[in-house]
């Protein structure tokens, strides 16, 4: 778990003020990993996502969920996905066909 000083942690908190487009990622959400990649970068220290979340939370931070849907959502986009992505759920089943029970015992005459 990195040890950051108070300079360090500042300068880590200025750095998440910028957002994370300023850092290359599209949206703006924080994430462990993303505060990682910062953290490796501008303190040049390597830890774990758990040690970025101790970090966090000691110096008083807290992990939060939006409360509301981003204004760029695009229902219709994510709807799409949704069929998509069940379609080939429910293609990958294995098909039901009549047989024994169990795989290991096979069938009594």
């Amino acid at each position: 778990m990195p040890r950051l000083s108070e300079k360090q942690f500042a300068q880590l908190e200025a750095e998440l003020a910028k957002g994370p487009a300023a850092h290359g990622w599209e949206d703006q959400r924080w994430t462990l990993g993303r505060i990682k990649t910062v953290i490796g970068r501008r303190v040049h220290l390597t830890c774990t996502l758990q040690g970025v979340r101790k970090l966090l939370v000691r110096n008083g931070w807290s992990c939060q969920v939006p409360g509301r849907r981003a204004l760029e959502r695009d229902e219709e986009a994510v709807a799409g996905r949704v069929k998509e992505t069940w379609a080939c759920a429910e293609d990958s089943r294995r098909p039901v066909e009549p047989g024994p029970s169990s795989r290991t015992k096979p069938v009594s005459p």
